[in-house]
């Protein structure tokens, strides 16, 4: 029984997206903050669990990268949409998130396994607390300084992601997993 307890952590994590989407549209951001902080809980409660007990699955290792992804890319598109965050923002994340799916799959043939480090941590940490904040000065209508804190947060998440990135491609290559002839054999062109 306990041994299903990560996975199904994982599994609510999914099922609370469309929650957190419905709220954000229909304008109850403070339901919005509530579901989304459960989804948050979740996630530290299920790589708590998981290694304390060590019920790390390759389920485990695919899906809650995966959740984590979904629930950050889908809220960040629905503040965009509902114009409570600038585009630039979002397009940033996709554009770190297209690199690391490139890299993964040119990683894929050589049975490699990418484990989030503290810096990947760190950015989705401050992405959490960016969203929240948004969604609490848009609920209570804060300006001011909250905004600014707001807007503040949205930059050390960005310059948090893009340091995350770099880190891996920096361990990567230390590690020999790339090398300057499998970095001349790529070509962004041919990737979908």
């Amino acid at each position: 029984m306990l041994k299903h307890i990560p996975n199904a952590l994982t599994i609510i994590r999914f099922l609370l997206i469309p929650l957190i989407l419905f709220y954000v549209f229909t304008g109850n951001y403070i339901l919005a903050f509530v579901f989304f902080t459960i989804s948050g809980l979740t996630d530290i409660a299920d790589g708590c669990i998981a290694r304390k007990f060590k019920l790390i699955s390759n389920f485990g290792k695919l899906m809650d990268p995966l959740a984590d992804k979904l629930t950050q890319i889908a809220t960040l598109t629905s503040l965009v949409i509902t114009n409570i965050i600038p585009l630039w923002i979002l397009i940033i994340v996709l554009l770190k998130e297209f690199i690391m799916i490139v890299g993964a799959s040119f990683l894929y043939g050589k049975d490699v396994v990418v484990y989030s480090k503290w810096y990947g941590k760190l950015a989705t940490v401050l992405f959490y607390l960016a969203i929240v904040s948004s969604l609490l000065v848009k609920q209570f209508a804060l300006t001011g300084i909250w905004e600014n804190i707001d807007f503040g947060l949205y930059c050390l998440a960005l310059i948090a992601t893009i340091f995350s990135l770099i880190m891996y491609i920096k361990d990567l290559y230390q590690k020999g997993f790339i090398d300057k002839q499998d970095l001349k054999k790529v070509n962004f062109r041919d990737v979908p």
